[in-house]
C-alpha cells in the first residue's frame, strides 16, 4: 500500500523580474510526502522554499510538472475546482495568522466550515472543539486583538483543521513567535500528528522543529539538495 499522500514530479517555476530577465526559481524538483508525518523544507532565504510550498499546496501553478495529492492531479483541475479541492482536502498555516479582526476566535475557525455550507450552530460547535484541541477553550469568544501572538497562531492552526484536511501546509509558522511560543507550536504539531494522524509539510528556519520532523528536505538554488528521512 502506498504510504505517500503527495507526489511531485519535475516541478519547474520561473518568474520575470523588472528588468525582463527570467529567474528560474524551482528547477525540476521531484519529491514524495508520506502520510501522517511531519515533513519540513529548509534552505537559505531565496532558495525557493515558499514558492515550492505554494505549488505543492495548489496556491500557485507551476510552469510544468505534476502534483498528485491522494492520487488527484491537482493542476488538471480548473481554478474553481482547485479552490474547492483546497478547501476540502488542504489546511494552511502562515507566518502571519491572517485572522479576521472583527470576528472571535471561534468565528474565525468556523469560516472554512461556513464556506462549505455548514450550519452556523454546528460550525461554531466544531470550532470550539478545535480550539479546545489547541488549548484555547477559554479564548473562544476573544477577538484577535485580545489574544497574544502565540494564541493567535494557535487559532490559525485550529482553523486549518476545520474541514479535517488530509494534509496541512505551514509557511514559517513560528517565524513571528518568541522561543516559548515556538516551543508550544512545535509540540502542538507533534501532538496533532500523533493523536489525529495529521500530515504536515512545513517550511521553517526553526531548528527545534527540524529536530522533531520525520523527514527533512533541503532546497538550494531551486533544487532538492538533501533528503533526510528519520
Amino acid at each position: 500500500m502506498d504510504d505517500n499522500i503527495l507526489k511531485a514530479k519535475e516541478i519547474h517555476k520561473s518568474f520575470t523580474n523588472l528588468q525582463k530577465k527570467r529567474l528560474d526559481v524551482i528547477k525540476g524538483i521531484s519529491l514524495e510526502i508520506k502520510k501522517n508525518k511531519i515533513t519540513v523544507i529548509v534552505g537559505a532565504s531565496g532558495a525557493g522554499k515558499s514558492t515550492l510550498l505554494h505549488i505543492l499546496s495548489g496556491l500557485d501553478r507551476p510552469d510544468s510538472g505534476e502534483i498528485l495529492i491522494s492520487e488527484q492531479d491537482i493542476f488538471k483541475l480548473s481554478d474553481d475546482k482547485l479552490a474547492d479541492f483546497r478547501n476540502n482536502h488542504i489546511g494552511f498555516v502562515f507566518q502571519f495568522h491572517h485572522l479576521l479582526p472583527e470576528f472571535t476566535a471561534a468565528e474565525n475557525v468556523a469560516i472554512p466550515l461556513m464556506i462549505n455550507s455548514a450550519d452556523l450552530k454546528d460550525a461554531l460547535s466544531k470550532a470550539k472543539d478545535l480550539l479546545k484541541t489547541v488549548g484555547l477553550e477559554d479564548r473562544v469568544d476573544h477577538k484577535p486583538a485580545e489574544l497574544s501572538g502565540g494564541e493567535q497562531q494557535r487559532v490559525a492552526v485550529a482553523r486549518s483543521l476545520a474541514n479535517d484536511p488530509e494534509i496541512i501546509f505551514a509557511d514559517e509558522p513560528t517565524g513571528n513567535l518568541d522561543s516559548a511560543n515556538s516551543e508550544t507550536m512545535n509540540r502542538l504539531f507533534v501532538e496533532l500528528r500523533d493523536k489525529f494522524n495529521k500530515t504536515f509539510v512545513i517550511v521553517t528556519h526553526n531548528l527545534e522543529l527540524v529536530k522533531l520532523a520525520d523527514e527533512v528536505f533541503e532546497i538550494k538554488d531551486g533544487e532538492i539538495l538533501i533528503n533526510h528521512y528519520r
